[in-house]
């Protein structure tokens, strides 16, 4: 993603979308066309079986704009996501669904707002179209969990029509469902993020993957972001709060049932809170231990590869200066 030679990379995670490519081709290029900006069309298939390869060959060999990255297998949007964006030219990333729920008449008002200064732009699905019980109602709750853990408050954290700086992903790695969480980390490296209202139109053809696992897969990556965001360069903290949290009670058990013993003249050995604060302070042993563990795999991963536990946004009057 560097030296940008084009202005945008759209991002097409494909999965059995036969019915929709050409459609879906047809539409952004009418949009980008008019935009008078140069542009390419990324399309990951992920290991589709109904023809979709075939279909996104014919597009590239028609169109030199359409590049294609096959994958070997289905290995989940996330995945597909992550090879677009490694795979992107543009000085702006715009992601979306191939199925056609997306609108691509919505990308000149994402564009427009990124202008605006900020390093994402993500979509809104405020009237959505999809079944109440099953998508809009696990996405409401997902949503506002996301939004509770991050403390970046978005209404739709899955539309994955978005636009980014290039430059602001470059440093990502994406893993399980963690696309949608991209927000939270532009914001966790100093970025600025705003939300758009954007058209989201009923499924023409084709089947949705959407299943309620994602959803539980999501709030499993949310507890890593959770853990990455605040802790990750400093694990002992967390780990060791509750080892010595565990200590603490184990003493407090210890002084009582020591107390007993002196006062009321009550056998020690067989006390449960002796046997209570015997468990609490190996466990908070343990608990520190691991910690300490943990704070070595985080100095060998950053020491490792030369990489420094933050993120510079910009540096002045020094070498490979970055403008603010």
């Amino acid at each position: 993603m560097e030296g940008h030679a084009l202005d945008i990379s759209i991002v097409l995670p494909v999965f059995n979308e036969a019915d929709n490519l050409r459609d879906m081709y047809d539409e952004i290029v009418n949009v980008l066309e008019a935009l008078g900006r140069p542009f390419e069309i990324i399309a990951c298939d992920d290991g589709s079986t109904d023809g979709s390869r075939d279909i996104l060959r014919e597009l590239a060999a028609e169109d030199q704009r359409v590049k294609v990255v096959a994958f070997a297998r289905n290995f989940g949007q996330t995945a597909a996501l992550d090879a677009g964006f490694r795979t992107a030219s543009g000085s702006i990333i715009v992601p979306m669904d191939a199925d056609l729920q997306n609108d691509p008449a919505d990308i000149p008002r994402l564009l427009e707002r990124l202008e605006e200064g900020v390093d994402v732009v993500s979509g809104w699905r405020h009237k959505r179209r999809d079944a109440f019980w099953t998508k809009t109602l696990p996405s409401r709750v997902a949503n506002r969990l996301v939004s509770l853990v991050t403390g970046v408050r978005l209404h739709d954290y899955g539309c994955t029509l978005k636009a980014y700086r290039a430059d602001i992903l470059k440093d990502f790695r994406l893993y399980g469902e963690m696309h949608r969480l991209i927000p939270a980390y532009v914001k966790w490296a100093g970025g600025s993020v705003s939300e758009e209202p954007v058209n989201h139109r009923p499924r023409r053809a084709g089947r949705s993957k959407y299943t309620l696992t994602k959803s539980v897969r999501l709030i499993l990556d949310l507890l890593t972001v959770r853990f990455l965001l605040i802790y990750s360069t400093k694990p002992l903290y967390f780990i060791g709060k509750y080892g010595l949290l565990a200590c603490a009670f184990g003493t407090l058990t210890l002084l009582w049932s020591t107390f007993k013993r002196l006062w009321w003249g009550l056998p020690l050995f067989t006390d449960p809170f002796f046997l209570a604060s015997i468990f609490l302070f190996l466990a908070g042993f343990q608990f520190l231990f691991f910690g300490l563990l943990a704070e070595m795999n985080m100095r060998t991963y950053f020491e490792g590869q030369s990489k420094p536990p933050y993120l510079v946004k910009f540096r002045l009057n020094l070498p490979d200066d970055k403008e603010p």
